[in-house]
Protein backbone atom coordinates (compact mmCIF):
# COMPACT_ATOMS: atom_id res chain seq x y z
CA UNK A 1 0.00 0.00 0.00
CA UNK A 2 1.37 3.45 -0.79
CA UNK A 3 0.65 7.03 0.47
CA UNK A 4 -2.14 7.30 -1.82
CA UNK A 5 -3.61 3.95 -0.95
CA UNK A 6 -3.53 4.25 2.49
CA UNK A 7 -5.06 8.22 2.49
CA UNK A 8 -7.80 7.18 0.09
CA UNK A 9 -7.03 10.04 -2.29
CA UNK A 10 -7.84 9.78 -5.80
CA UNK A 11 -7.74 11.96 -8.85
CA UNK A 12 -10.43 13.37 -10.76
CA UNK A 13 -10.70 14.06 -14.48
CA UNK A 14 -8.73 17.52 -13.28
CA UNK A 15 -5.17 16.60 -13.14
CA UNK A 16 -5.06 19.85 -10.53
CA UNK A 17 -8.06 18.53 -8.20
CA UNK A 18 -7.96 15.81 -6.31
CA UNK A 19 -10.22 14.09 -3.15
CA UNK A 20 -10.29 11.77 -0.01
CA UNK A 21 -12.74 10.36 2.09
CA UNK A 22 -12.51 11.14 5.87
CA UNK A 23 -12.22 8.36 7.67
CA UNK A 24 -11.85 7.33 11.51
CA UNK A 25 -8.75 5.52 10.83
CA UNK A 26 -7.62 9.07 9.15
CA UNK A 27 -9.11 11.07 12.30
CA UNK A 28 -8.44 11.85 15.92
CA UNK A 29 -9.57 10.58 18.88
CA UNK A 30 -11.77 13.67 19.22
CA UNK A 31 -13.38 13.26 15.72
CA UNK A 32 -11.51 15.15 12.92
CA UNK A 33 -9.15 14.88 10.36
CA UNK A 34 -5.34 14.49 11.97
CA UNK A 35 -3.55 17.50 10.54
CA UNK A 36 -0.53 14.75 9.35
CA UNK A 37 -3.10 12.86 7.71
CA UNK A 38 -4.22 16.37 5.81
CA UNK A 39 -0.61 17.45 5.36
CA UNK A 40 -0.03 14.42 3.54
CA UNK A 41 -2.86 13.97 1.09
CA UNK A 42 -1.96 17.63 0.20
CA UNK A 43 1.88 16.28 -0.59
CA UNK A 44 0.72 13.34 -2.83
CA UNK A 45 -1.97 15.71 -4.34
CA UNK A 46 1.07 18.13 -5.09
CA UNK A 47 3.52 15.05 -6.49
CA UNK A 48 1.38 13.49 -8.54
CA UNK A 49 0.15 17.04 -10.22
CA UNK A 50 3.48 18.35 -10.80
CA UNK A 51 5.49 14.77 -10.99
CA UNK A 52 7.92 16.08 -8.75
CA UNK A 53 9.42 15.08 -5.63
CA UNK A 54 8.60 17.33 -2.70
CA UNK A 55 11.49 19.47 -1.33
CA UNK A 56 9.35 21.58 1.57
CA UNK A 57 5.84 21.77 2.17
CA UNK A 58 4.03 23.81 5.46
CA UNK A 59 0.46 23.22 6.13
CA UNK A 60 -1.81 25.67 7.76
CA UNK A 61 -4.94 24.07 9.68
CA UNK A 62 -8.07 26.25 9.57
CA UNK A 63 -10.75 24.32 10.35
CA UNK A 64 -11.79 20.53 11.20
CA UNK A 65 -13.05 17.87 8.58
CA UNK A 66 -14.89 15.18 10.30
CA UNK A 67 -15.10 11.71 9.13
CA UNK A 68 -17.84 11.46 7.25
CA UNK A 69 -16.99 13.97 4.43
CA UNK A 70 -14.99 14.69 1.45
CA UNK A 71 -12.18 16.59 1.46
CA UNK A 72 -11.22 18.12 -1.99
CA UNK A 73 -7.65 19.66 -3.08
CA UNK A 74 -7.72 21.67 -5.42
CA UNK A 75 -3.69 22.30 -6.82
CA UNK A 76 -2.08 25.57 -8.12
CA UNK A 77 0.90 25.49 -9.89
CA UNK A 78 2.24 29.18 -9.21
CA UNK A 79 6.02 28.95 -11.04
CA UNK A 80 7.19 25.89 -12.69
CA UNK A 81 11.11 25.92 -14.18
CA UNK A 82 13.70 23.52 -15.07
CA UNK A 83 14.35 22.24 -11.97
CA UNK A 84 11.84 22.94 -9.44
CA UNK A 85 8.30 23.88 -8.87
CA UNK A 86 6.57 26.04 -6.29
CA UNK A 87 2.91 25.24 -6.04
CA UNK A 88 -0.26 25.30 -3.22
CA UNK A 89 -2.95 22.90 -2.27
CA UNK A 90 -6.05 23.91 -0.74
CA UNK A 91 -8.16 21.32 1.04
CA UNK A 92 -11.51 21.95 1.47
CA UNK A 93 -15.21 20.47 2.19
CA UNK A 94 -17.65 22.12 0.16
CA UNK A 95 -16.86 25.96 0.76
CA UNK A 96 -14.59 25.47 4.19
CA UNK A 97 -11.59 25.48 3.66
CA UNK A 98 -9.56 23.12 6.14
CA UNK A 99 -6.27 23.57 5.47
CA UNK A 100 -3.69 25.58 3.11
CA UNK A 101 -0.37 23.74 1.70
CA UNK A 102 2.50 25.88 0.35
CA UNK A 103 5.17 23.70 -1.20
CA UNK A 104 8.36 23.59 -3.69
CA UNK A 105 9.11 20.26 -5.30
CA UNK A 106 11.92 19.32 -7.56
CA UNK A 107 15.73 18.37 -7.73
CA UNK A 108 19.09 18.75 -9.21
CA UNK A 109 21.69 17.09 -9.57
CA UNK A 110 24.60 18.24 -6.72
CA UNK A 111 27.33 16.45 -5.55
CA UNK A 112 26.91 16.95 -1.99
CA UNK A 113 25.16 14.41 0.27
CA UNK A 114 26.00 15.67 3.58
CA UNK A 115 24.07 15.82 7.32
CA UNK A 116 25.07 18.08 10.06
CA UNK A 117 22.88 16.38 12.91
CA UNK A 118 23.11 13.39 14.53
CA UNK A 119 20.02 11.29 16.20
CA UNK A 120 19.65 10.99 19.62
CA UNK A 121 21.34 7.84 21.42
CA UNK A 122 18.85 5.29 21.93
CA UNK A 123 17.84 1.39 21.98
CA UNK A 124 16.61 -0.30 18.73
CA UNK A 125 13.04 -0.70 17.88
CA UNK A 126 12.75 -4.15 19.12
CA UNK A 127 14.47 -3.14 22.17
CA UNK A 128 11.86 -0.55 23.14
CA UNK A 129 8.56 -0.34 24.83
CA UNK A 130 5.10 -0.01 22.65
CA UNK A 131 3.54 3.12 23.50
CA UNK A 132 -0.20 1.51 24.00
CA UNK A 133 -3.28 3.65 22.62
CA UNK A 134 -4.57 6.12 24.76
CA UNK A 135 -8.16 4.36 24.42
CA UNK A 136 -7.55 0.75 23.79
CA UNK A 137 -9.72 -0.07 21.14
CA UNK A 138 -10.58 2.68 19.30
CA UNK A 139 -10.65 3.15 15.33
CA UNK A 140 -8.22 5.92 15.01
CA UNK A 141 -4.96 7.54 13.29
CA UNK A 142 -3.25 6.31 16.01
CA UNK A 143 -4.41 2.48 16.07
CA UNK A 144 -2.75 2.54 12.09
CA UNK A 145 0.67 3.77 13.55
CA UNK A 146 3.17 1.57 15.54
CA UNK A 147 5.04 3.48 18.82
CA UNK A 148 7.98 2.57 20.63
CA UNK A 149 8.78 4.42 23.77
CA UNK A 150 12.58 4.94 22.48
CA UNK A 151 13.28 8.02 24.64
CA UNK A 152 9.81 9.06 26.64
CA UNK A 153 8.06 7.97 29.32
CA UNK A 154 4.87 5.83 29.63
CA UNK A 155 1.60 7.50 30.44
CA UNK A 156 1.60 5.73 34.18
CA UNK A 157 5.12 7.53 34.62
CA UNK A 158 5.03 10.90 32.81
CA UNK A 159 3.51 12.98 35.32
CA UNK A 160 6.50 15.27 37.39
CA UNK A 161 8.85 14.03 34.87
CA UNK A 162 9.79 16.36 32.25
CA UNK A 163 12.11 15.46 29.56
CA UNK A 164 16.05 16.72 29.75
CA UNK A 165 16.51 19.69 27.63
CA UNK A 166 12.70 19.04 25.96
CA UNK A 167 13.70 16.31 24.04
CA UNK A 168 11.98 12.92 23.65
CA UNK A 169 12.17 10.41 21.27
CA UNK A 170 9.76 7.86 19.51
CA UNK A 171 9.96 4.68 17.11
CA UNK A 172 7.24 4.52 14.33
CA UNK A 173 6.37 3.00 11.54
CA UNK A 174 3.02 2.70 9.35
CA UNK A 175 2.29 -1.21 9.09
CA UNK A 176 0.25 -0.21 5.92
CA UNK A 177 2.85 1.20 3.78
CA UNK A 178 5.52 -0.84 2.76
CA UNK A 179 8.19 2.12 1.81
CA UNK A 180 8.48 5.75 3.17
CA UNK A 181 7.60 8.80 1.25
CA UNK A 182 7.15 12.77 1.90
CA UNK A 183 3.32 11.77 2.49
CA UNK A 184 4.39 9.19 5.35
CA UNK A 185 6.59 11.28 6.64
CA UNK A 186 4.15 14.08 7.12
CA UNK A 187 2.03 12.07 9.17
CA UNK A 188 4.88 10.61 11.39
CA UNK A 189 6.13 14.21 11.83
CA UNK A 190 2.91 15.30 13.55
CA UNK A 191 4.50 15.03 16.86
CA UNK A 192 5.34 18.01 18.49
CA UNK A 193 2.05 18.25 20.46
CA UNK A 194 3.41 14.53 22.09
CA UNK A 195 6.71 16.50 22.91
CA UNK A 196 5.01 19.34 24.45
CA UNK A 197 3.88 16.19 27.34
CA UNK A 198 7.32 14.90 27.74
CA UNK A 199 8.93 18.46 28.07
CA UNK A 200 6.36 19.12 30.56
CA UNK A 201 5.64 15.65 32.12
CA UNK A 202 2.32 16.40 32.44
CA UNK A 203 -0.75 15.38 30.70
CA UNK A 204 -0.31 17.96 28.36
CA UNK A 205 -0.30 18.55 24.45
CA UNK A 206 -1.88 20.69 21.92
CA UNK A 207 -3.78 21.90 18.65
CA UNK A 208 -0.94 22.09 15.99
CA UNK A 209 -1.45 25.44 13.86
CA UNK A 210 0.86 24.61 11.62
CA UNK A 211 3.30 21.54 10.17
CA UNK A 212 6.43 22.45 7.87
CA UNK A 213 7.96 19.12 6.63
CA UNK A 214 11.45 19.64 4.74
CA UNK A 215 12.78 16.18 2.78
CA UNK A 216 16.47 15.85 2.90
CA UNK A 217 16.79 12.49 1.36
CA UNK A 218 14.45 9.13 1.61
CA UNK A 219 15.46 5.76 2.05
CA UNK A 220 13.78 2.18 2.44
CA UNK A 221 13.58 1.56 6.04
CA UNK A 222 11.04 -0.25 8.29
CA UNK A 223 10.98 1.99 11.48
CA UNK A 224 11.27 6.00 11.83
CA UNK A 225 13.34 7.62 14.62
CA UNK A 226 11.28 10.59 15.62
CA UNK A 227 13.52 13.03 17.49
CA UNK A 228 11.31 15.66 19.31
CA UNK A 229 12.88 19.13 20.17
CA UNK A 230 10.40 21.05 21.98
CA UNK A 231 12.61 24.48 21.44
CA UNK A 232 10.10 26.83 24.05
CA UNK A 233 6.59 27.34 25.08
CA UNK A 234 5.40 31.16 25.74
CA UNK A 235 2.07 33.15 25.56
CA UNK A 236 0.46 29.74 25.75
CA UNK A 237 1.90 28.33 22.44
CA UNK A 238 4.68 25.51 21.70
CA UNK A 239 7.15 25.25 19.58
CA UNK A 240 9.41 22.38 18.31
CA UNK A 241 10.84 20.07 15.74
CA UNK A 242 10.94 16.98 14.79
CA UNK A 243 14.10 15.41 12.42
CA UNK A 244 12.99 11.97 10.94
CA UNK A 245 15.76 9.39 10.86
CA UNK A 246 16.01 6.25 9.15
CA UNK A 247 17.05 2.88 11.44
CA UNK A 248 20.97 3.14 9.67
CA UNK A 249 20.86 6.55 10.37
CA UNK A 250 20.20 8.60 7.51
CA UNK A 251 18.30 12.20 8.13
CA UNK A 252 15.23 11.64 5.61
CA UNK A 253 13.22 14.58 7.01
CA UNK A 254 12.54 17.46 9.55
CA UNK A 255 9.54 18.78 10.18
CA UNK A 256 7.98 22.04 12.87
CA UNK A 257 5.25 22.91 13.89
CA UNK A 258 3.47 25.35 16.85
CA UNK A 259 0.91 24.72 18.56
CA UNK A 260 -2.08 25.94 21.29
CA UNK A 261 -0.89 23.88 24.08
CA UNK A 262 -3.74 21.99 26.26
CA UNK A 263 -3.65 20.74 29.40
CA UNK A 264 -5.61 17.76 30.90
CA UNK A 265 -5.80 18.53 34.46
CA UNK A 266 -8.78 20.16 36.30
CA UNK A 267 -6.47 22.75 37.53
CA UNK A 268 -4.73 24.01 34.20
CA UNK A 269 -6.29 25.26 31.02
CA UNK A 270 -7.37 23.75 28.01
CA UNK A 271 -9.40 20.53 27.79
CA UNK A 272 -11.35 19.00 30.11
CA UNK A 273 -10.21 17.21 33.39
CA UNK A 274 -9.21 13.79 33.32
CA UNK A 275 -9.52 11.43 36.80
CA UNK A 276 -8.00 8.20 37.27
CA UNK A 277 -6.06 8.31 34.25
CA UNK A 278 -4.57 4.66 33.73
CA UNK A 279 -3.03 3.80 30.14
CA UNK A 280 -4.91 1.00 29.67
CA UNK A 281 -8.27 1.32 31.30
CA UNK A 282 -9.08 5.17 31.38
CA UNK A 283 -10.08 7.24 28.25
CA UNK A 284 -8.84 10.56 28.92
CA UNK A 285 -11.49 13.37 27.81
CA UNK A 286 -10.60 15.84 24.45
CA UNK A 287 -11.50 19.42 24.00
CA UNK A 288 -13.95 18.71 21.21
CA UNK A 289 -14.46 22.50 20.68
CA UNK A 290 -10.85 23.84 20.51
CA UNK A 291 -9.30 26.01 17.81
CA UNK A 292 -8.60 24.11 14.35
CA UNK A 293 -5.51 21.95 14.42
CA UNK A 294 -4.37 18.21 14.57
CA UNK A 295 -5.68 16.99 17.65
CA UNK A 296 -5.69 17.37 21.65
CA UNK A 297 -6.30 13.94 21.55
CA UNK A 298 -2.74 12.56 20.78
CA UNK A 299 -0.55 14.85 22.66
CA UNK A 300 0.98 13.39 25.07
Amino acid sequence: MDARDFLGLEPTHNPHRWHFPVTPGLSTGGGFLFGGCGLGAAIAALEGTTDRPLVWATAQYLSYAKPGSVVDIDVTIAVSGRNSTQARAVGHVADTEIFTVNAALGSRDLAIDETYVRPIDVAPPDECDPRPLRIPGEESIMSRIDLRLASARAWEDLIGKPAADGRSALWARIPDMLEPSASALAILGDYVPFGIGQALGAFAGGNSLDNTLRVIRIVPTEWVLLDIQVDGIANGFGHGTVRLYAQDGTLMATASQSTIVRFWAEERPGTRPQAGHTAATTTIPTDRTATAGDGAEEST
